[in-house]
């Protein structure tokens, strides 16, 4: 394959953490950066193009970028900005709220077919690598269901994308959530109990919110507690704390997650199968899983396919820079 030009849409964490996943791939070259505030990003950049987001068009034609990676949170900027981009260049997003992901991607495989682009959604590793592990337990184990749980250890892990809905409501100044697995929940997967878990069941989240001087504490926990889609199902305690405290204790983006199934094979034995992953940055973790995916829709947007795709409707292939003789050699 020829160098890939990637553009990143956003420069939040995970824009830098895509930046830095670039600079480990040969064959992906950053072409620009397009942000709502690129006064700020300008900052840290001497030689790469910064543009506002309002010149995304501009921005993709005058640095011949073939890929925009949307870092945007799923909360309100994918919904908004994710078709609009998809209208102008071939996209990856990490859009992870997962009960909205139909609609999602039913509104960008309209654009990304109207344009004749390649517009890859929902990508990172929970909704993505997670995704592709429960449909091949649920395949490989016929009859089994595969869960999927995040934060192991005792600290939980930090979701990104809870956070940043818990930095949208009205008087937050900052937030960190933390997600952590309900051991119980996962001793009965692995008994191959196949339980019906409610969205509640698997996991309780802990939040720790810096306010805004002269915030209403009552009000911006009541909105936590009944955000749909990320709070309202669950065991939720809500933190107050200064913005020293938050730095000091809260500041770095661990995580780690299983996705496990069990059940029993063809004659009644027992079988389990199991896909965990520790990352020391969440950020960086998604980064590198959506670099992989820019290189996947350049080889589909080669093949002149169009329209909305997830991790399910790609080959392993297309997602590492190694020729099929080397994967036969080296990797089967």
């Amino acid at each position: 394959m020829s160098q890939v030009k990637v553009a990143v849409v956003g420069y939040g964490n995970v824009g830098r953490g895509v930046i830095a996943s670039l600079k480990n791939n040969p064959d992906m070259e950053l072409a620009c950066v397009v942000s709502r505030s690129p006064e700020r990003v300008k900052k840290e950049f001497d030689a790469v193009p910064i543009f506002h987001v309002s010149d995304a068009e501009k921005a993709f034609k005058a640095t011949g970028a073939a890929v925009a990676i949307l870092c945007g949170g799923s909360k309100d900027d994918l919904p908004k900005f994710g078709p609009q981009m998809a209208k102008l260049i071939n996209t990856v997003d990490s859009f992870d709220n997962h009960i909205h992901i139909p609609d999602y991607f039913a509104a960008m495989d309209k654009v990304a077919k109207e344009s004749g682009h390649v517009s890859v959604i929902s990508t990172g590793w929970d909704p993505g690598i997670f995704s592709l592990e429960r449909t091949l337990a649920g395949a490989f184990l016929p009859g089994s269901r595969a869960y999927g749980f995040y934060g192991l250890g005792p600290a939980g892990g930090l979701s990104m994308g809870h956070s940043d809905a818990l930095r949208t409501i009205p008087g937050v100044k900052d937030a960190r959530q933390f997600t952590h697995a309900i051991p119980s929940a996962i001793k009965k997967v692995q008994n191959g109990e196949n339980p019906d878990f409610a969205p509640g069941d698997m996991h309780k989240r802990e939040c720790f919110v810096v306010l805004e001087e002269g915030a209403d504490k009552v009000a911006v926990t009541k909105t936590i507690m009944e955000m749909p889609g990320y709070f309202a199902p669950y065991d939720t305690t809500v933190n107050f704390i200064s913005q020293e405290e938050l730095n000091a204790k809260y500041a770095g983006f661990p995580h780690d997650g299983l996705v496990a199934a069990a059940g029993k094979t063809g004659k009644g034995n027992p079988a389990r199968i199991e896909y965990r992953c520790v990352w020391g940055s969440n950020p960086e973790a998604t980064a590198n899983v959506l670099v992989a995916h820019a290189r996947a829709v350049a080889r589909l947007a080669k093949e002149k396919r169009s329209g909305a795709f997830t991790i399910l409707d790609i080959p392993a292939s297309y997602f590492t820079r190694l020729s099929r003789e080397e994967l036969l050699a080296h990797w089967m």
